[in-house]
């Protein structure tokens, strides 16, 4: 808990702060509560990563883990929402200021004119890095029909949330298990479900002017957890709660969406990225203490 007076300097300077993502050493309570216990993914540890509360409209949305040196995020995680999976389509893509500069706003912001300078794009990607990308598009990772209030959507909106997905891959097979996880939720999940979903990298990099700016993952990948479901669901349902995941080739072909526990994909990922072997997405992997003893 946090002395008195910190949480009034705080209030003080949300109130202040008209239009503020926040970059955080040390995830506020507000933040966290997008976190299966308050506890993020551990076993992710690089100078380079920086922790995002990802605010819109003076308000958290989301948690993201930025690769400042890569210019892409490693994993966004976020609550989801009931919805019927309709997406935004009136919302200008966003930046985060406090990633380039020493910023008076902790909320992430459309991109301003003439905002082509050194500063800027040292620490994130920008909107130019995508424009002659051809064989990618900006793909999700909280997506926006995980998300139900108009102001959560047009949050997802930030370079700082999105990666570079093959076309193909993105418009076909993730956005069909994007779909399949809302249906499943919506359907099973009675309390809150806490999503994070992620990437790995191999590589390969989207260049502008000859310099390399954004990496492109080589999978995909998403866990939920939600520990009050439905016990009467159909059993193919039914086994994938309290928690279940998936990964996927960022691929044109041979992407086809693997689902697994996410103890396995766990394993996974430990085989195929910088993770530690301590790697763990969600507290004692979204197990609860009385269902572990059954």
């Amino acid at each position: 808990m946090a002395p008195l007076w910190a949480q009034a300097f705080l209030l003080v300077t949300m109130a202040m702060t008209d239009v503020q993502g926040t970059v955080e050493k040390e995830l506020s309570p507000e933040c966290r509560e997008f976190l299966y216990m308050g506890t993020p993914p551990v076993g992710l540890e690089d100078h380079s990563l920086q922790k995002i509360c990802q605010r819109y409209n003076n308000k958290p949305r989301y948690v993201t883990l930025y690769d400042t040196a890569n210019h892409v995020p490693i994993y966004s995680a976020y609550t989801f929402k009931r919805s019927d999976g309709e997406k935004r389509v009136d919302v200008p893509w966003m930046y985060e200021p406090q990633l380039s500069t020493v910023s008076d706003t902790r909320e992430m912001q459309p991109f301003p004119r003439g905002y082509m300078h050194k500063n800027f794009e040292d620490a994130q990607a920008i909107l130019d890095d995508y424009t002659n990308a051809v064989l990618y598009e900006r793909g999700h990772l909280n997506p926006d029909e995980h998300q139900a209030d108009p102001d959560d959507k047009a949050s997802t909106y930030t370079l700082t949330n999105v990666v570079p997905q093959v076309r193909e891959f993105s418009a076909g097979t993730w956005k069909e298990q994007e779909h399949v996880i809302r249906k499943r939720l919506n359907n099973y999940c009675h309390g809150t479900a806490y999503v994070v979903t992620g990437i790995t990298t191999s590589g390969n990099m989207i260049r502008r002017h000859n310099i390399d700016r954004v990496a492109v993952p080589k999978y995909l990948w998403s866990a939920y957890c939600c520990t009050n479901y439905d016990h009467n669901a159909p059993y193919d349902e039914r086994y994938k709660f309290p928690a279940f995941a998936h990964y996927a080739l960022n691929e044109k072909e041979n992407n086809q969406v693997l689902e697994l526990s996410v103890k396995k994909l766990e394993e996974f990922l430990q085989r195929s990225t910088f993770v530690d072997k301590n790697f763990q997405i969600f507290v004692d992997d979204c197990v609860p203490p009385a269902f572990a003893l059954h």
